[in-house]
Formats: structure tokens, C-alpha cells, sequence
């Protein structure tokens, strides 16, 4: 048997990758390196959870209407609902160590997971590499603003902590793991000053019962919660196809499942609940904590902690982002290793951070959920009940495999896709949570369709 290192060189050899980043691309992880236990993916995932961009969407929920504990609940109970069908395809990255863009050529077909949800893919990890990078660089400007008495612009700002965060990405899963590891403390202590720091504002607004018992505008009116509930959804099925990824070089099910979920679990309460605190502290008006945190403060302690936490939180989110868009082109481009297509990705998602436009948040997230919902579906419905979470890994890096399909696509796999994402931008109306109806009904579409073309086979043989 051929040896990890062995492998590795091989690999360097074939894509021509400088030494001392992660050769694996597309092709499997062999298994003495899947040393990965749970703490190490719930370092990960917690790290990526506790980001501006969700602290951000949580003011944004009490902006828009949400009483605090109403935007709360939308962010806990989206995300948990969308950790059921996460976790399920995170396990094809545990069982046989290969990136998600590569499993989804079971469903689609060697061509069409190229053309669909690697593409897709690709789209939304620069967007949110760049969405993220924004939102960290607004705080940023505000903090240096009341440190130098210069306000500094935004859109250079992002580019130059864009390019900073791309430096890491290329490297790979290790440094991943490295960077998750020093940036967990470093968070929680920065994320426990500011909701202290929060709490005891003079401003009476700010007491801990008066955020806790804030009505907002709607309340709990439904469609308002439900729309918010669908954004929560939308956002975590835009990583379905990724899932994989972040977990092939964990040691088992088991350590996936609880650093995962616990992660998920623990993460969006946090995030969620800080940008909505500050939000309903300032009844609505300022809705990413961080500016908010330059506006009450004096210290300049408190500014450098806000700085650190900025980078480094930035920093672990913004790698994954980029990581997981380089496999997905290492799965359209077979010839390019992943070093040079998290390359591309860093570029583009580097070019982005230059369109302040990306910050509408409600409106991109809704239109990637209407296009990721039914790939959820076919992929999930797919995976647990067609294949019944068996796969042939050999076949999908055969051209001429099972996996081949008709010309390279399933027609079943892209017409059901087509159709959910129909039904979930033009049938389906917010206040029935679209993103997981469209889900549920592609799903189960797909599994009737591909049951009666399996029987109507076998009554062709008979």
C-alpha cells in the first residue's frame, strides 16, 4: 500500500505545489491522516459560527421588526434545522475522505457536478469571503476612526484585510486547525468583554432585562420570523455541498457528529445573540456590534482587543470560505491542484470586497437559498435513501464509470434541481420557510421519479 507521504509527493509532483501546503484536492484522504478528533472540528466550526457576518445578520433581525428574543430564536432554531441535513452529508467526508464537491458526482454525474453545485459553489465561498470581509473591515474603520481621528476608506480597508486573510487559505487544512486552535480563546474572552461591556453601559437601554424583555417593532409576527428563519436556513444550505470538506480528515462519526453540532449549537446563540443585544440596545439603529462597540467606548485597550478579535476572527471564517471554494474549483479544473485553485478563488473573492453591494445581506442569501435548496434535497434524498449512504469511490474518478450518467449529467438529479428552485422562488410564500419546504419537496420528488424509473427498468428486463 502506498503511503500517505508517498501519495503527497505524488501529488506535489503532478500539480506542482510548493512543499508545506496541503496536497490533497479532489482525491481521498488516506487514512493515517485522519487524526482530526472532536475538538479539533468543533475548534473549527465554533471559530467560523462566531463571525461579524452572523453577529451582523442578528442586529439586522432586530432592525427589521424582531423582538430580541424572536431573532434569537431565528438564528438558534434555523441553524439547528439546518444541521440535520449538514451533518448528513458531512459524514460521506468521514466515511471515505473525500471533499463534498467530488460526492456530489454520485447524484449529478461527472459533468453535471461540475456545471451545478461545484459552480455554484465557487460563487457563493467568494461571496461570503467577501460579504465577511466587509463586514469585519466596516468595524475595523469605525475602531481606527476613533483611535486616529481618520476615517479611512472602507473599500481599501477590505481589500488589504482581504488579501491578508487569502494568505493563510492557500495553505490548507493544517493551518485550519492551527489557526482555530490559538483563535478560540482569543474569541470567547473578546465575545464574553462585550457582552459585559454591553450590559453595563450607563445608558439604560443597555440593562441586561431591558434587551432581554426588548418588543421591537413586529414582535413575534410570524411572516417576519419565518422570512428570518429562511435567510438562517438559506445561509447554512449554501454549505451543504462543502460539508464533506471540513470533516475527511477526522477520525470518526462520532467526533464529526458531536464537534460539529456542538459547535452549531454553541455559535449561532452567541453570534446571534450579540448583534441582537446591540441592536435592541439602540432600539434598532445600530446593528453590527463592533461599530457599536467604537461608539460607546473610550479605552484604547478595548479598541486593540476589538482590532485582534477582528483579524482573527476574519481570518478563521474567511479561510474556510476560501478553502472550500478552491476544492470546488479543483473539481471543475481536474488539472489544477488546490493550492492554485484556492489561489484563483482568493483573487476573486479579493476583487469582490470592492463591492459594498455584496452587504445586502437578506436579499443574495435568499436568492442562493433558492438555488441550494433543492440541491440540499437531491443530495440528501439521494445519499440516505438511493444509495443508502454507500458509495462507489473508485467510480467517480472514472470517466467512463457508473457515475457517468448520459453524457455526463443525471437528468433526474438536474431537472428535479430545476424544478425546486422554480417552486422555491415562484410557488412557495415566506411565511412557509421556502428554503426547507423546497428542500423537502425536491427530496421527495426526486426519490419517487428515481424509484419509477427503477421499476420501469426492471419490467424492461423481465
Amino acid at each position: 500500500m502506498t503511503s500517505a507521504i508517498d501519495i503527497e509527493r505524488q501529488l506535489r509532483a503532478r500539480y506542482r505545489q510548493p512543499a508545506g501546503v496541503e496536497q490533497f484536492g479532489i482525491e481521498p484522504v488516506p487514512e493515517e491522516r485522519k487524526t482530526a478528533g472532536w475538538f479539533d472540528l468543533f475548534s473549527i466550526m465554533f471559530n467560523f459560527l462566531i463571525n461579524p457576518g452572523i453577529m451582523l445578520s442578528g442586529g439586522l433581525m432586530v432592525a427589521a421588526g424582531l423582538s430580541f428574543q424572536a431573532a434569537l430564536a431565528a438564528g438558534f432554531f434555523g441553524t439547528m434545522v439546518a444541521l440535520v441535513f449538514y451533518l448528513i452529508m458531512a459524514t460521506l467526508g468521514v466515511d471515505y475522505g473525500i471533499p463534498g464537491q467530488v460526492a456530489t458526482r454520485v447524484v449529478y454525474g461527472l459533468r453535471g457536478a461540475k456545471l451545478i453545485p461545484s459552480l455554484l459553489r465557487v460563487l457563493v465561498s467568494i461571496y461570503w469571503f467577501s460579504f465577511q470581509t466587509l463586514v469585519g473591515a466596516s468595524a475595523i474603520v469605525a475602531v481606527l476612526a476613533k483611535m486616529t481621528g481618520i476615517t479611512y476608506p472602507l473599500i481599501w480597508v477590505s481589500m488589504i484585510f482581504g488579501l491578508i486573510q487569502a494568505c493563510v487559505a492557500v495553505i490548507g487544512f493544517g493551518s485550519l486547525k492551527v489557526l482555530a486552535r490559538v483563535a478560540l480563546p482569543i474569541k470567547v474572552i473578546v465575545l464574553a468583554y462585550l457582552f459585559v461591556l454591553f450590559a453595563r453601559h450607563d445608558d439604560p437601554n443597555f440593562e441586561l432585562a431591558t434587551v432581554l424583555s426588548y418588543p421591537g417593532a413586529s414582535g413575534w409576527t410570524w411572516v417576519l420570523l419565518a422570512g428570518w428563519l429562511n435567510v438562517t436556513i438559506a445561509g447554512w444550505l449554501t454549505n451543504i455541498t462543502d460539508a464533506a470538506d471540513f470533516a475527511r480528515y477526522t477520525r470518526s462519526r462520532t467526533d464529526m457528529w458531536i464537534g460539529t453540532f456542538a459547535a452549531g449549537a454553541l455559535g449561532a446563540l452567541l453570534s446571534t445573540a450579540l448583534g441582537a443585544y446591540g441592536a435592541a440596545a439602540t432600539l434598532g439603529k445600530v446593528t453590527n456590534p463592533f461599530v457599536l462597540t467604537a461608539q460607546i467606548e473610550t479605552s484604547w485597550v478595548a479598541f486593540l482587543l476589538v482590532l485582534v478579535f477582528l483579524c482573527v476572527d476574519d481570518w478563521t471564517i474567511n479561510v474556510l470560505n476560501l478553502y472550500s471554494g478552491g476544492l470546488s474549483l479543483s473539481n471543475m479544473f481536474e488539472r489544477l491542484g488546490r493550492f492554485w485553485t484556492t489561489l484563483i478563488a482568493s483573487v476573486f473573492g479579493v476583487a469582490l470586497c470592492g463591492v459594498p453591494d455584496v452587504l445586502n445581506f437578506f436579499r443574495y442569501i435568499s436568492l442562493f437559498g433558492n438555488v441550494f435548496s433543492p440541491v440540499a434535497g437531491v443530495l440528501v434524498f439521494d445519499y440516505l435513501f438511493v444509495r443508502r449512504m454507500q458509495i462507489d469511490v473508485i467510480a467517480l474518478y472514472d470517466p467512463k464509470g457508473r457515475y457517468r450518467y448520459w453524457a455526463g449529467f443525471n437528468p433526474i438529479a438536474v431537472a428535479w434541481t430545476a424544478i425546486g428552485f422554480l417552486i422555491c422562488t415562484y410557488a412557495i410564500p415566506t411565511a412557509w420557510i421556502p428554503a426547507l419546504l423546497t428542500l423537502l419537496i425536491t427530496g421527495v420528488g426526486y426519490l419517487l421519479t428515481v424509484w419509477v424509473m427503477q421499476r420501469a427498468n426492471m419490467r424492461g428486463l423481465a
